[in-house]
């Protein structure tokens, strides 16, 4: 009678007798296996977490599946967390601002449930824009940089800078030869924001450079833009009223824009701290 083959099922199951294929180290003890495979796979969270949760397990009664799944999940975990920091590094946001620290009693026209829904970043997906739009020291920084934030612990690449600092990156690739490869660079990123259009008039060369950046992104990519500007004086940024209305077109074609009104933080502020002083002396 002929043998009948072993199935997988039924084969024992035995732990490699040595550390690594080179090595030929006898190991003692699973943990040691435990250690080498840790630092082989490049999981360095696995070996920290692996003894102190299944001390845990043990006591408890888990199954081995959960105790698998909860070592990987601490490895996951701070992979993903790890990535996040490195997406907000790599975006150069000026300061760390938060959705949930704005303070909404001083724009009291504007609705906790649009910033909210924008903080789900779904409009990165759908590759639309977000335009804050109101006076200097109204939040639009603050909002900018919080969207951002919140893109990049969804997984988006962003980049940050002001409308100056765009120009001037756009006129340094022009200069080189290379815009195109560069607006196709910057095209890889899901998030681009620009702050603070308006402040600085642009010249005929960089009001083309800009309008190159917006219509390469037009329905691929997401835009976020702060201006203290209104869409009417757009042709005196740039100095073209067909440019102006152009880029607008583009923009809020698929964007949500969102009007901040009041006084500056700034200025509320420093009314409050000198009539603190005053009621003082």
């Amino acid at each position: 009678m002929s043998a009948v083959p072993e199935t997988a099922d039924s084969a024992q199951v035995t732990m490699p007798s040595t550390v690594g294929p080179s090595t030929g180290a006898e190991v003692g003890k699973p943990s040691a296996q435990l250690a080498y495979l840790a630092r082989a796979l490049r999981a360095p969270v696995v070996a920290e977490v692996y003894e102190r949760l299944a001390v845990r397990a043990r006591a408890e009664g888990w199954a081995y599946e959960e105790y698998l799944a909860a070592v990987l999940d601490r490895q996951v975990s701070a992979r993903a967390a790890n990535g996040t920091q490195l997406r907000i590094n790599a975006a150069h946001f000026p300061a760390r601002k938060s959705l949930d620290e704005y303070d909404y009693t001083h724009n009291v026209g504007l609705a906790r449930e649009t910033i909210a829904h924008l903080g789900t970043t779904s409009f990165i997906d759908a590759a639309e824009n977000v335009i804050l739009l109101g006076p200097p020291g109204t939040g639009k920084t603050h909002l900018a940089i919080g969207l951002g934030i919140k893109a990049a612990y969804a997984g988006h690449r962003v980049l940050f800078d002001t409308a100056a600092g765009w120009i001037t990156r756009l006129q340094q690739s022009h200069a080189k030869g290379d815009l195109a490869a560069e607006l196709a660079r910057l095209a890889r990123y899901p998030l681009l924001i620009v702050d603070e259009v308006g402040y600085i008039p642009f010249d005929a060369d960089a009001a083309n450079l800009f309008f190159q950046l917006v219509s390469s992104r037009y329905e691929h990519a997401s835009l976020i833009m702060t201006s203290n500007m209104g869409f009417s004086r757009w042709g005196e940024i740039f100095n073209d009223e067909i440019i102006a209305a152009a880029m607008i077109d583009r923009l809020v074609h698929h964007a949500e824009v969102v009007p901040l009104k009041g006084d500056s933080y700034r200025t509320k502020n420093r009314r409050e701290q000198l009539a603190s002083t005053t009621i003082k002396n």
